[in-house]
């Protein structure tokens, strides 16, 4: 994916969990949801470690997988906690941003699919339904294959979009005196 579908549901996710707070928070949360939904791609760290594609920690590898999704919300959870959040609204959003990563890309058009079943088994995975063209890496997402990515994309989420973005009308607070 070109990652704009990962930023769609992490900026939906975060509209949810902000709820009707202040626009600033409401910003702040959609931003770090986002985060978390692109915290798998960090992986691409394994190509200038020269670890092949195909490896365990590899791209789409155990980064992508449910387990460390579930490890990524627990520690989430822990964190709202102990600042005194709602620990598992946190856990929740965080579980679904991260988990959602490997499941959108296992939907792609290429690669070697997404290891979400990592550890207990290192195969990859795609789904029978496939709607999402792969992204070109790197400098390729600047030719006309990255641009079309990049629509089909902005298509496919753009109810994620609409939802995170649609403007709300503020509902009026009493004032306490």
């Amino acid at each position: 994916m070109a990652s704009f579908g990962h930023v769609a549901v992490g900026m939906a996710l975060g509209r949810i969990g902000a709820g009707a707070a202040p626009p600033r928070r409401v910003a702040a949360s959609m931003l770090l949801m986002s985060a978390l939904a692109m915290l798998p791609d960090a992986d691409v760290i394994a190509f200038k470690l020269r670890i092949p594609y195909g490896a365990e920690w590899g791209h789409r590898g155990a980064s992508h997988s449910l387990v460390l999704a579930v490890v990524t919300a627990l520690v989430v959870a822990a964190g709202a906690r102990a600042t005194r959040r709602p620990a598992l609204k946190a856990g929740l959003l965080t579980l679904v941003a991260v988990g959602s990563h490997g499941l959108l890309d296992a939907m792609t058009t290429g690669g070697l699919g997404a290891a979400i079943l990592w550890p207990f088994t290192q195969a990859r995975y795609f789904f029978p339904m496939r709607p999402i063209p792969v992204a070109p890496i790197g400098a390729g997402m600047l030719s006309a294959r990255g641009l079309h990515v990049v629509m089909v994309e902005a298509l496919l989420f753009l109810p994620f979009w609409a939802y995170a973005l649609w403007p709300r009308r503020r509902v009026a607070r009493p004032v306490e005196g």
